[in-house]
């Protein structure tokens, strides 16, 4: 039986490093469901948000956890983004009033629909180039 290299359970040695998601590129939705996405020939467990600077882990897993803190990557690429699709896993939700304000006053307009609606809109708009990003809650 081969033996741990030594301080492997100290936390000593070097290395399977665990990152916050991230895929550094722009790709559509391929699939939605079971709880998660598949997209650029991957799939990731949990909710989504979909920017300028690639796809991430989003740790909201339902509209109750929306607040300008869930938003800030959001509203750190505010100059990179025109449409903000809000999917709110199966039902339609309204953004708070301070929250929607938040995103008008950064020059984004955010529409929230189900999450389905919205990744087939986010694939839309993605082939036609436009400035769009996607805040998608993940749905069974």
């Amino acid at each position: 039986m081969a033996q741990c290299p030594k301080g492997f359970w100290s936390g000593e040695a070097k290395g399977l490093v665990i990152r916050e998601a991230h895929f550094p590129g722009c790709a559509p939705i391929d699939a939605y469901g079971d709880g998660g996405f598949r997209f650029a020939d991957m799939s990731h467990r949990g909710s989504l948000l979909v920017l300028p600077s690639g796809i991430h882990g989003w740790g909201v897993s339902s509209t109750a956890d929306f607040s300008s803190e869930t938003f800030a990557p959001v509203f750190e690429q505010a100059d990179y983004i025109e449409i903000l699709l809000v999917g709110c896993g199966p039902e339609l939700v309204r953004l708070d009033k301070d929250l929607h304000q938040m995103f008008r006053a950064a020059g984004i307009m955010a529409d929230v629909m189900s999450t389905g609606a919205a990744v087939r809109t986010l694939n839309v708009l993605l082939a036609e180039n436009r400035a769009v990003a996607a805040a998608l809650i993940a749905v069974e």
